[in-house]
């Protein structure tokens, strides 16, 4: 899938889930999202693919995410990274879209150009 629509769909999950996360502990509904990065998996297997080594190191197993998630249900945490780094370019993208969208345009014009 192009990184457009991907990425469309990946933050309109995580602001649906956002509105229920507020309303619903009232009802002691819990409500966790979680923001995987790269997981190694038979349907989708990363290493390899992404053609980097840099990029291969950040591919986590799915072990490590059901740990993480756990935690985040014990610590009440309701919205959690995986692994937990991937939060800084999510607060990048918060604080300054405009530079974002930019750096991003960037990288995808050196590729061509390369």
């Amino acid at each position: 899938m192009p990184p457009g629509p991907y990425s469309a769909t990946k933050h309109a999950l995580v602001a649906f889930s956002r509105a229920p996360a507020a309303t619903l502990p009232a009802e002691g509904i819990r409500v966790h999202t979680v923001n995987p990065g790269f997981v190694e998996t038979p349907g989708f297997p990363q290493r390899g693919v992404l053609g980097s080594r840099l990029l291969e190191r950040t591919i986590v197993e799915p072990e490590y995410v059901a740990r993480r998630i756990v935690r985040a249900v014990e610590r009440n945490r309701p919205e959690i990274f995986v692994p937990g780094w991937y939060r800084v370019p999510a607060v990048a993208q918060w604080i300054a879209p405009g530079a974002v969208s930019r750096l991003m345009g960037r990288r995808r014009w050196a590729r061509r150009a390369g």
